[in-house]
């Protein structure tokens, strides 16, 4: 006999309020929204990936699966998935849990994206192995560095791969497994957003029936952090200005204050937009704290720095 989850997935809809949203995916370390994908922006990107789907490789190995299809560089192949990448509700729940995070100060001045995957899981494909996504940063600390956001492009079924997921697992030991009756199945209707914390335990499902479990995975972590994909790379200057800014700046187009990730001392977009050429002027791109430390022992000093 199989034996079912104890605690049961908190499920929202887009009506709810974000910050009682942000406090859920504190609590339980995921969350469903249910209704996150307007339908006709959601077809669209599923049309635009379908093609990608029939042409893309299985994995080589155990871990992503030699019976799951996967394929990075999205917004190249589907730009229309941007539209997902920036839902206003879905990115403000991940703003607030990786910025106005609940340990102490805010750890980061602006998000970025980590990576974009569309995800095939095919029949045949056993349960991928439970694990923690923010094991690819290896230092120590108390708050959350990654949001995971994963789009249901069909129905998510017990049956059909839909991924388990470990709630409040944030704050077990890391040695410590995940017991069958601790593991939650992500069931969602299509255009659901199922979000988990990267400190959260979770893995792909067992797809048992005879059609592909299709989801888009765009993973969110602090805007000083490397990126898994190189989206910079993996999204051609030319692909990213046909992008919306708050994109374009997601994948990397931006200054993580206060000089982290410029271009001749210049945020990057100008850069992206021809505002700059070989030379540009140095701008400070200072956060308000850090201008006002500097007025201050201007003040004091009674000069001008170098």
């Amino acid at each position: 006999m199989v034996e079912t989850a104890t605690i049961a997935l908190p499920r929202v809809r887009r009506k709810h309020p974000s910050a009682d949203a942000v406090a859920l995916l504190r609590e339980y370390g995921a969350l469903i929204i249910e209704d996150a994908a307007d339908a006709c922006p959601l077809q669209t990107a599923i049309d635009e990936l379908s093609p990608w789907f029939d042409r893309a490789f299985v994995g080589e190995g155990p871990f992503f699966g030699r019976r799951t299809k996967r394929f990075s560089g999205v917004f190249a192949k589907a730009a229309s998935t941007a539209s997902l990448a920036a839902e206003p509700y879905v990115l403000s729940i991940v703003e607030q849990a990786l910025i106005a995070d609940d340990i102490g100060e805010p750890r980061c001045e602006a998000i970025q994206l980590n990576l974009t995957q569309a995800i095939g899981i095919c029949p045949g494909q056993r349960a991928q192995v439970l694990h923690r996504d923010e094991v690819m940063f290896p230092f120590p600390h108390d708050y959350e560095v990654m949001v995971n956001v994963m789009w249901a492009l069909d129905r998510w079924t017990e049956d059909n791969g839909a991924t388990r997921i470990v709630p409040r697992s944030r704050d077990w030991p890391r040695t410590r497994l995940a017991q069958a009756h601790e593991i939650c199945t992500a069931t969602a209707p299509r255009g659901a957003a199922i979000i988990w914390l990267g400190s959260i335990i979770h893995g792909g499902g067992e797809n048992r029936t005879e059609s592909v479990r299709h989801g888009l995975a765009f993973s969110y972590t602090h805007g000083w952090l490397g990126q898994s994909e190189r989206l910079l790379l993996s999204t051609p200057p030319a692909v990213a200005r046909t992008l919306p800014e708050r994109v374009q700046r997601l994948i990397g187009y931006q200054v993580h204050r206060p000089n982290l990730g410029w271009v001749e001392e210049r945020d990057p977009i100008d850069w992206l937009h021809g505002r700059i050429g070989d030379l540009a002027a140095a701008e400070d791109n200072l956060t308000p704290a850090q201008e006002a430390l500097v007025l201050w022992r201007l003040r004091e000093e009674g000069g001008e720095y170098a």
